[in-house]
């Protein structure tokens, strides 16, 4: 997102600059027109988002991967991220370990337990502190734990089992424990892992995958479809797959007049049936729509991905139709009028993508909507900009739109 914002600011603070010492002025005197003025930014422009759309389509999705990759494994290899408040850590062999809380830093560790199952036999013995420290030694070999203001209690076994099992306690100020670890050291996974998450392919790998996922979705609907038919709704009829597309045979039934045909008894039994048939019918439904709906937001998810390797590219273009006439307008450089200017305009278009991509994960809009409705927003408002620049046009002046309007009023008086 930073690309775009430099295309918009860099455009406003040049052609402002050129504004602001007449030297567009001097130009459009010698009969060249702003088009032609910027006719080299053009071209800049155009290769620099076709570079954005090289760069999203193979150089992020493969350092993306590198990155996932790592971090899994830096959090597989570093303890201290697995340590999380009110859960226990099992990451080592026969010794199980609870934090009440962490430090903001993560470096302090509040209410501790330890308990030892070495022996096999339980919590026989289990060790508390107020608060503590750990780290991997410089070997990887183990991990440290530095506890302070705390205590060890040892159950001890009784001679027989009438007897009340004594309990041993040793308190301290502050401990130091090793544990033996194996496989801490940093390992690298297969990237393979990853490979297929959205964010981690090109437009030829987001094809195959919208594809598969839509022949998927499609096949599901019809299975839906069919069990709801043939299942639910005509589960007394010949189950014939194509009848309900080739079938030309129209059944005929008064359902009041049948109903009525039937005794009390028959009638109660009919109800019960057809109630005991509509829930099943209903549990049926609301289980396949949720798989249903999961199924359309990875669907959705891949297609966002496959339009935002189109839209960083049509943003730079479209930025750049913005910020040049607008300096051109405002004729105002260095870094004062552009940056408000391009901030306003910069969030504008933040605020809409950011929303069009909320909603196109929510599948309340379709991924093309979602993702090119700030494009669509700001196309119209370029060309305008444009429009107006190569026609001197003092947009900004709010005089220029008093005028009319006080000439509308007097004429009316």
């Amino acid at each position: 997102m930073a690309l775009p914002l430099a295309i918009l600011l860099s455009s406003i603070m040049l052609l402002g600059d050129m504004g602001e010492n007449n030297e567009l002025l001097a130009f459009k005197s010698a009969g060249v027109s702003l088009l032609r003025i910027i006719s080299p930014l053009i071209v800049l422009t155009i290769f620099i988002s076709i570079s954005a759309f090289f760069f999203s389509n193979n150089v992020l999705p493969y350092t993306t991967l590198k990155m996932r990759s790592l971090l899994s494994d830096i959090q597989h290899t570093k303890p201290e991220i697995n340590i999380q408040s009110g859960v226990f850590l099992s990451n080592i062999k026969d010794y199980r370990i609870k934090v009440g809380r962490k430090s903001s830093d993560g470096k302090m560790l509040y209410d501790m337990m330890i308990y030892d199952h070495t022996k096999g036999k339980g919590n026989e013995s289990v060790l508390v502190a107020d608060s503590g420290k750990v780290y991997i030694t410089e070997d990887k070999k183990h991990m440290a734990f530095v506890l302070y203001s705390g205590a060890d209690y040892q159950e001890l076994n009784a001679k027989n089992s009438n007897e009340i099992f004594p309990v041993q306690k040793h308190s301290f100020s502050k401990e130091k424990i090793l544990f033996e670890i194996e496989g801490f050291g940093l390992k690298r996974s297969d990237d393979a892992l990853w490979k297929d998450y959205f964010k981690m392919l090109n437009i030829k790998q987001l094809d195959y995958m919208i594809d598969s996922l839509g022949k998927n979705l499609t096949e599901q609907k019809k299975n839906i479809t069919t069990t709801l038919l043939f299942n639910n709704y005509f589960k007394r009829e010949i189950k014939i797959d194509s009848l309900m597309y080739h079938s030309k045979k129209i059944y005929h039934l008064n359902t009041d007049s049948l109903y009525q045909s039937l005794d009390d008894l028959q009638k109660l039994n009919s109800l019960n049936l057809a109630v005991n048939f509509a829930r099943s019918s209903k549990t049926y439904f609301e289980f396949s729509n949720e798989s249903l709906i999961s199924n359309k937001k990875w669907y959705d998810l891949y297609g966002i991905e496959w339009h935002r390797k189109y839209t960083l590219s049509f943003a730079c273009f479209i930025l750049f139709f913005i910020g040049a006439p607008l300096g051109a307008i405002i004729r105002k450089g260095g870094l004062g009028m552009p940056v408000v200017v391009s901030i306003i305009f910069f969030l504008l278009y933040y605020v809409i993508s950011i929303t069009g991509e909320k909603l196109a994960r929510e599948s309340t809009i379709t991924p093309f909507f979602g993702m090119w409705i700030s494009s669509f927003f700001f196309f119209p408002i370029g060309v305008f900009l444009t429009y107006k620049a190569s026609r001197d046009s003092v947009i900004l002046n709010i005089t220029s739109y008093l005028e009319p309007l006080k000439k509308f009023i007097k004429k009316k008086k």
